[in-house]
């Protein structure tokens, strides 16, 4: 969840939770004054409904409520004097609506003449009732705009504090360590987001300069190891070829040569894997994984047949990808040369293209590799020393590099699939 959104969860659910509690309050408040606005109705009308009876003793005798709004009857004594005053509401026919309806009731009791009576006053709250509903739905309503308001608002509160962090993330987003110039600065009084930008510079910086030496380091390695290796080797095969060696010291010049040439190989696998993870590959274009393979098949062809092992493929989904045409030559290479040297004479090797994937399968001289180690660096199945071991690690390097999946099966056969981020055509 973006921290935008994480502000606003965190302010909504508060003022949900305090607004929600005031317009409960709220509610019965008006509904305890409409109340009382009744009863105290009811109480005058009370006073003068008695008042008069003093003055018009006729009054007693009305029993029932008919066209008034009060009936009276005689009672005990006893009984009257444990009357309180009660308030109640309850329903009564009315004429005009031809249907119950609510109305408010106050029964009391009171002496008149050394006798007792029994009375009830009644008040429609027909009206009432209209209002503390429309009440209801006024301040429903008006809970619905506040809430509504508040979030818009600080929504859009929100959005204009933290556009200077989006756009600096925008930037360290499209950010490249090989070229491009600083980073532009923030607008904004903010000093969270300013020791951000600050922080970032200072990490940028540092990372721009690891960068530039471990690019100078491979340059150089390049050049400095490179060259003496080759020198020494074509020193060694002159040496070798002169023929003015016993039997046993061209044997061990032979060896060194040997030793030599897995040198120079080891150098630059390790200089090429270092350039890999540093992202020194930019030329990507579209790569059709297809005509890879084709080319890397015809380049080992003359290997396939020494060893005698058929290649076959399976499957005609043309893949293309956006990536350095080198690397893509590496990866395939390394995946193929893999499949022929851990296979065995007369063996098989599989080609299969899916959707978006290149699987190469192939028997093995060996049981299964170990799942957790066999893209890491130097590590080979046995202690033979014919393989550098960074073959499958320059595999997952690309691969990491670009967001591709590589893994690793056996089913009897070693099993290895590429699931490309390129599209099918």
């Amino acid at each position: 969840m973006k921290l935008l959104n994480q502000s606003l969860l965190y302010l909504f659910v508060p003022l949900f939770v305090l607004i929600s509690a005031w317009a409960v309050v709220f509610y019965f408040s008006m509904l305890d004054e409409v109340y009382d606005s009744i009863d105290d109705g009811l109480d005058n009308s009370k006073l003068l409904i008695i008042t008069k009876a003093r003055e018009d003793a006729s009054i007693l005798n009305r029993r029932e409520f008919e066209e008034g709004n009060y009936a009276i009857r005689e009672m005990p004594r006893p009984a009257a004097l444990r009357v309180t005053d009660l308030y109640q509401d309850t329903l009564m026919y009315m004429l005009n609506e031809e249907d119950l309806e609510p109305v408010r009731m106050l029964t009391t009791a009171f002496e008149l003449d050394d006798r007792y009576y029994e009375l009830k006053v009644i008040n429609s709250m027909v009206e009432e009732d209209d209002q503390i509903e429309n009440l209801l739905w006024s301040v429903l309503l008006l809970y619905l705009l506040l809430l509504v308001s508040i979030a818009l608002i600080n929504n859009l509160a929100l959005k204009k504090l933290w556009q200077p962090f989006y756009r600096y993330m925008g930037q360290l987003k499209a950010f490249r360590l090989d070229h491009g110039g600083p980073l532009t600065g923030m607008n904004t009084d903010t000093e969270e987001f300013l020791e951000l930008k600050r922080s970032a510079d200072a990490l940028i910086g540092h990372s721009r300069e690891v960068y530039r030496n471990q690019k100078r380091f491979n340059e150089n390695a390049s050049h400095e190891l490179q060259t003496p290796l080759a020198v020494i080797h074509n020193k060694l095969e002159l040496l070798l070829e002169g023929g003015r060696l016993s039997e046993e010291d061209a044997a061990a010049v032979g060896q060194v040569m040997k030793t030599t040439s897995q040198l120079i190989r080891l150098s630059q696998s390790l200089l090429l894997l270092s350039k890999i993870e540093n992202k020194q590959f930019f030329d990507n274009q579209p790569v059709s994984v297809n005509r890879v393979v084709r080319r890397v098949c015809n380049e080992l062809e003359e290997l396939l047949a020494h060893r005698n092992i058929d290649l076959d493929y399976a499957g005609g989904v043309e893949i293309v990808v956006e990536m350095d045409p080198h690397l893509a030559y590496i990866l395939v290479a390394n995946l193929i040369r893999n499949a022929i040297f851990h296979n065995h004479a007369g063996g098989r090797i599989q080609l299969i293209f899916a959707s978006e994937a290149l699987t190469v399968q192939n028997t093995s001289a060996g049981g299964e590799l170990a799942v957790d180690k066999v893209f890491n660096r130097f590590y080979r199945e046995s202690s033979s020393r014919k393989s550098s071991g960074l073959g499958l690690a320059m595999v997952r390097a690309i691969a990491d590099l670009y967001g591709f999946r590589v893994a690793y099966r056996y089913t009897g056969e070693q099993v290895f699939c590429v699931r490309f981020g390129g599209r099918e055509k």
